[in-house]
């Protein structure tokens, strides 16, 4: 019986070293590549594949990942009191469903096999993707 992949690990947890000095203070996910960040291609990708669930294995400082999936309801209200639909439905595209995503920590930098086994007990026994953006 063949089950298809619904869910998706994405380990995020390095310090993006190789993009120094930017990864200083912005997350190499939330890097922009022309007008969004690379996660939002990974994301684009996985969810047109099939993935429902996103898993991200993360560390400290990547509150910007978290925001960025947030919605934004602040910045909604004044895109539509300004009647900026486009820019509004844009901005709706990049908000995940309740559930959809879930957050992890990898407390010490072991790798990528390390990230995956972080994660295990929300992939239980199930196939699951692994994403690098």
């Amino acid at each position: 019986m063949r089950r298809k992949v619904t869910k998706a690990i994405f380990p995020v947890a390095g310090m993006g070293t190789r993009f120094l000095p930017a990864t200083k203070s912005v997350p190499k996910e939330i890097m922009t590549l022309v007008d969004r960040p690379l996660v939002q291609y990974a994301i684009d990708e996985a969810r047109a594949a099939g993935i429902k669930e996103f898993i991200f294995v993360m560390s400290r400082g990547k509150s910007a990942l978290e925001d960025y999936f947030d919605h934004s309801p602040v910045l909604e209200q004044e895109l539509k009191r300004k009647g900026k639909t486009e820019l509004l439905e844009l901005l709706r595209s990049t908000d995940m469903e309740s559930g959809a995503i879930a957050y992890i920590r990898q407390n010490k930098p072991l790798g990528l096999g390390h990230a995956v086994w972080c994660a295990r007990r929300l992939i239980a026994n199930e196939p699951f993707a692994v994403i690098l953006p």
